[in-house]
């Protein structure tokens, strides 16, 4: 899967959603005031950035199974505890943390609820671990209009809807086969404006995650009737996409 890809591609093809979901997810966190906090799939660095800013944050630490994006992460947070590891083996001792946040990382955790469990285990007992996946499973995920015109054009097409945590209540389901407590369900639904459809499209072909890894298998003939077939769903420009993200907040 894609993620071995320059940050600032990433930042293009995701984070024009990824940035104003980060803002909902974290004021539906609702962290303790001042305690240390885990982001777990740092990528490079949208929620650690919220995290860092907090009035009276106490330190944050990163973690990410890219070097790519522990690069890129590092190089933004001078001095932060940034590692290269992945979810399901934290780096960490028992309670080192208030809270634990993964931001639309637990779909491409290999073990899912080994990887909530995790976050549990470094977080102090009752402190917060928090999760968001898109709605990949559903029509609402950013992605969905892309998948559904591909699906049209070639049957064999992959989805992403059956990854982990993307269908309703999944999430939830995963997070208490972790042993986590008191979890709470919850959906995010952000909306996005585009002046082109060209800005809409060209993130496409920057090669990242299971998109870019689809896009790369096509010819160019094919990716032109695909190009034009996302086209002919979308309104005139400029427009707005909305993405929604199940999320859960639970209790170490």
């Amino acid at each position: 899967m894609s993620f071995e890809v320059p940050a600032e591609s990433y930042l293009r093809f995701m984070g024009r959603y990824s940035e104003p979901l980060a803002r909902e997810f974290l004021a539906y966190a609702a962290l303790p005031e001042g305690g240390r906090v885990l982001d777990v799939g740092c990528g490079p660095g949208v929620l650690t950035q919220l995290l860092v800013d907090r009035p009276g944050a106490a330190p944050v630490s990163a973690v990410d199974p890219s070097p790519p994006f522990v690069a890129a992460t590092r190089d933004r947070f001078a001095g932060l505890d940034v590692r290269q590891a992945r979810a399901e083996a934290l780096p960490f001792d028992d309670g080192t943390f208030d809270a634990a946040l993964a931001g639309l990382v637990v779909h491409f955790m290999t073990d899912p609820v080994g990887g909530l469990r995790e976050m549990g285990r470094v977080t102090r007992p009752g402190g917060v671990v928090a999760a968001s996946v898109w709605d990949h499973a559903g029509t609402g995920s950013p992605l969905s209009l892309f998948w559904q015109a591909a699906a049209e054009l070639d049957p064999d097409a992959p989805v992403e809807g059956d990854l982990p945590g993307t269908s309703e209540g999944h999430l939830v389901a995963l997070a208490t086969e972790a042993g986590l407590d008191d979890v709470e369900p919850s959906a995010l639904t952000v909306r996005v404006r585009f002046t082109s459809y060209d800005e809409w499209w060209a993130p496409y072909l920057l090669g990242v995650g299971p998109l870019g890894d689809y896009v790369a298998t096509l010819d160019e003939e094919h990716l032109r009737r695909l190009h034009d077939r996302c086209r002919a769903r979308l309104p005139e420009p400029p427009f707005e996409q909305a993405a929604t993200a199940w999320v859960i907040r639970a209790r170490a």
